[in-house]
């Protein structure tokens, strides 16, 4: 049963978050919060396609922003300018982001650290340039209208319809993290994410596992973006090309956990709800602002590692502290044990002993057989001697009583 409680416990939180993106659209008091909603939603696929880069290479980006923005405006520019169907749009959008991102991939990958930053943020800054000017394609500082996919639905049903949109793309998100992580490919981007340098020492092909894991990033973002197109239906250079967007997605993954894979979703479930909330009760005032960055304060001293990992390593230790407290032991148990322990240790003395006297007794009577027969071969070699020496205990002859004898 322990195991197949501990196989099971990973199913409780896919299971939690169907059942509450399933239920909300119905649980929802108004249109406007099943709004909130989709807007959180929007926060955590964008979250989490952001930790494909931010949790595996460590590479921290603020240009995600500028990555959902161009999914938002080729899929709003497919639908208007080349009339494809919505959903062929954003499926093509996609492929059109996914396609940039290579070389934008290949230009920004080959710096690290915080010039990394700065290049992300340069291609936000770039692209907000570029579609404010080309107003003739995107429509500048007008923005971008985009036509609703179901003109006959009534506003509620078309959040409805959107916020269950959003949750498969979300669990197509996680599932595609959760693939990469257990996979030999999620394998070498832990590497060099921990030491980039001796990863590729050892023969791993760091850019090229940067480059894909970028690229794959782009998509889900672009996926992102271009479904918030089709939802919202208005496009705005100024709000798409933010540098805001990305601090709120690394925020957001900061918060719940960068190297997890439900840690973005939690981020964006607590900053997302905070920044809705905010504006709702205090308008275009920069108080939103100020909470953010005294939240990233907070998380940053407090929790460096975020939410879950916190979480998962005060539970170990709580468990690892049941489990050996002496405290669960009373004095009368510790007593009898000391009592057995020094029974035992007097048992196997007094053993030792007796067998160390019964050895040294056999030694001895081992000794005295074996000097019995030598001392027998002694006796009987002297006899023989005294034998031929003339027997009886006679003195031998001597020439001197044999010339008296033949005087005689």
């Amino acid at each position: 049963m322990p195991n197949v409680s501990r196989r099971l416990l990973p199913l409780v939180p896919v299971v939690v978050l169907a059942v509450a993106i399933l239920s909300f659209p119905s649980l929802a008091p108004n249109p406007y919060i099943l709004s909130s909603g989709i807007v959180v939603l929007n926060y955590a696929v964008l979250a989490t396609a952001w930790n494909f880069v931010g949790g595996f290479t460590g590479y921290i980006s603020l240009g995600h922003g500028a990555l959902a923005g161009l999914g938002g405006y080729a899929t709003g520019l497919l639908v208007t300018k080349a009339g494809m169907p919505a959903f062929v749009a954003l499926i093509a959008a996609a492929v059109l982001v996914a396609a940039l991102a290579v070389p934008l991939g290949m230009a920004a990958l080959r710096v690290r650290g915080a010039s990394f930053v700065i290049v992300s943020i340069a291609l936000v800054l770039i692209l907000l340039l570029v579609f404010q000017s080309w107003a003739s394609l995107t429509g500048g500082s007008r923005g971008l209208v985009v036509p609703r996919p179901f003109p006959s639905l009534l506003r509620p049903e078309h959040h409805r319809v959107f916020f269950f949109l959003y949750g498969g793309l979300l669990a197509l998100a996680l599932l595609t993290w959760w693939i990469v992580d257990r996979s030999r490919f999620g394998l070498g981007l832990k590497a060099l994410r921990e030491d980039e340098d001796k990863a590729s020492a050892l023969g791993t092909p760091t850019f090229t596992y940067k480059l894909i894991v970028f690229v794959l990033s782009a998509t889900f973002t672009a996926l992102g973006g271009g479904l918030y197109a089709l939802w919202f239906g208005d496009l705005d250079p100024v709000f798409q090309f933010s540098v805001l967007t990305g601090s709120y997605l690394v925020l957001m993954a900061l918060l719940g956990g960068v190297r997890s894979l439900y840690g973005p979703l939690v981020g964006a479930l607590v900053v997302g709800t905070a920044l809705e909330y905010f504006k709702g009760s205090f308008g275009n005032t920069p108080l939103h602002l100020v909470a953010t960055g005294v939240l990233l304060a907070v998380v940053v001293l407090v929790m460096p590692d975020g939410v879950l990992p916190a979480l998962a390593a005060g539970w170990s230790r709580l468990r690892r502290t049941s489990q050996t407290s002496i405290r669960e032991v009373t004095a009368a148990e510790l007593r009898d044990q000391r009592t057995s322990a020094a029974s035992a240790a007097s048992g196997s003395a007094r053993s030792a002993d007796s067998a160390g006297f019964a050895g040294s007794a056999g030694s001895a009577a081992s000794g005295a057989g074996a000097t019995s027969p030598g001392t027998d071969a002694g006796v009987s070699e002297r006899a023989s001697a005294h034998e031929r020496s003339g027997g009886g205990g006679g003195k031998p002859d001597s020439p001197g009583r044999r010339d008296q004898e033949a005087r005689r």
